[in-house]
Parts: C-alpha cells; sequence; structure tokens
C-alpha cells in the first residue's frame, strides 16, 4: 500500500509546541491518534512495572519497534498494536474522536 506523503515523516513530526507525547499537534488525525496511542502505551507500561524489553518478550513485537513508536518515530500498523493490547490487556487505540 503506498504511503503517500501523510506518512513522509514521522507523528512527531507534526507537534507544534512540547514535548512528545504530551506536545500540542497539528490538525494531523493520524498524528494525533499516534500521539495518543503513544501515550497509552507508556502509561500501560508504567501500570505494568515492564521495561520495552519485557513488553517485547510478551507481545513479540521488537524493542526497537516499541520504542520508535513511543518516540513518535514510526506509524505503529494494526498487527502491532493488536499485540501490545493483547499482551498489556488494554486498549492503546483511541478512536477517532482525539
Amino acid at each position: 500500500m503506498p504511503q503517500g506523503d501523510a506518512r513522509r515523516l514521522p507523528p512527531r513530526a507534526y507537534c507544534v509546541g512540547g514535548v512528545w507525547p504530551e506536545a500540542v499537534m497539528t490538525d494531523h488525525h493520524g498524528a494525533r491518534v499516534a500521539q495518543a496511542m503513544a501515550a497509552r502505551l507508556k502509561a500501560a507500561l508504567g501500570e505494568k512495572g515492564w521495561s520495552v524489553a519485557e513488553l517485547s518478550r510478551v507481545s513479540g513485537v521488537a524493542r526497537f519497534t516499541i520504542a520508535k513508536a513511543l518516540a513518535g518515530e514510526a506509524w505503529p500498523d494494526l498487527l502491532t498494536i493488536a499485540n501490545l493490547e493483547k499482551a498489556l490487556e488494554c486498549d492503546l487505540w483511541p478512536g477517532r474522536d482525539v
């Protein structure tokens, strides 16, 4: 599937003020979804007391992929999000109201 211009830049490139993932964002819906997902992922890791390495082991998602999602450096795909949600036993996808 072609990525087009909307994915040319990583999600955090759409920050206009502050620090990812708490930053103020432009009106790019995809970047706002990625931001909300990263914030939920960060919170879930804290609640479980897990490191990125532990989440990687339990979920089967590469540490590098998790780290890039947390840092806003990548657009996580659906399978990645699904595997992380299953391992963390929580919803990461924020829906369309972000």
